[in-house]
């Protein structure tokens, strides 16, 4: 069955837009809990500009479903991973001026960097994704460097929908899922897992989680800002209905 890990990265940036303590980020991901999440994802940036170290530690601790800590492949942040030890970690890659995740991480042009953080990580006994773009190329050096999970980077999709009138069948919408569901069959081939995600929202979503193999979407902007609106465990469940409903019987 699909899985649904919810990025409450954003709940920490409402609650840094005042400098103060509340939102909690761990109130939200008790909610979303509740709401029927089978994962918390945060980012912890380098810059700490939402998610900090005392969120990802107290997340750890106070949480009860499997945590996914989405960070730079840095000797900082394989230490904080090594202590924490999350259920996953994925390694995405961070510019200082992004205001997000801005393309996928390039695996194949840093074999050797990768290959060791993963082993790292390995030994600390955590499952490691890399988020990346829907090359074959990335899925191959994905393999080769020792990744379990591949997280295919959604964005071009979903920037394809909004721009092609939101049409699922749109001729860009569907060149974008063709090179998703290849890259993901790829990603099973290798005996990797395939997971999906980036920019996925209400709209959006039910193509990805209708392909074929796809084991786990991970939503964050969309959920936090629906969330605004009807509370947190609603906005979960509305998105996990989505995502149920698609997949094939």
């Amino acid at each position: 069955m699909i899985e649904l890990g919810v990025n409450i990265d954003h709940v920490a940036s409402v609650r840094q837009a005042r400098r103060t303590y509340e939102p909690d980020p761990v109130w939200a991901a008790v909610e979303a809990h509740l709401g029927g999440a089978d994962g918390i994802t945060v980012h912890l940036r380098e810059d700490r500009r939402h998610i900090n170290d005392d969120d990802v530690r107290r997340l750890r601790e106070l949480t009860h479903v499997k945590l996914n800590l989405e960070m730079a492949a840095t000797d900082e942040m394989v230490g904080i991973a090594c202590a924490i030890r999350p259920e996953m970690a994925m390694l995405v890659p961070e510019g200082r001026h992004e205001v997000t995740t801005e393309g996928g991480l390039d695996v194949a042009g840093q074999r050797a960097r990768m290959r060791e953080v993963i082993a790292r990580l390995a030994d600390a006994g955590i499952v490691t994704s890399v988020f990346i773009d829907a090359e074959l190329a990335q899925v191959e050096a994905a393999a080769q460097v020792g990744a379990r999970v591949c997280e295919i980077h959604t964005g071009p999709y979903a920037h394809a929908f909004h721009n092609g009138g939101r049409d699922a069948e749109g001729q860009g919408v569907q060149a974008e899922l063709d090179r998703i569901a290849r890259a993901g069959a790829a990603i099973r081939s290798a005996g990797m897992r395939f997971n999906a995600g980036h920019a996925l929202n209400y709209v959006n979503v039910q193509p990805v989680a209708a392909l074929e193999g796809v084991r786990e979407l991970h939503i964050g902007h969309a959920i936090v800002s629906r969330a605004v609106f009807v509370g947190m465990r609603e906005a979960v469940r509305e998105m996990k209905r989505l995502m149920r409903e698609a997949r094939p019987a």
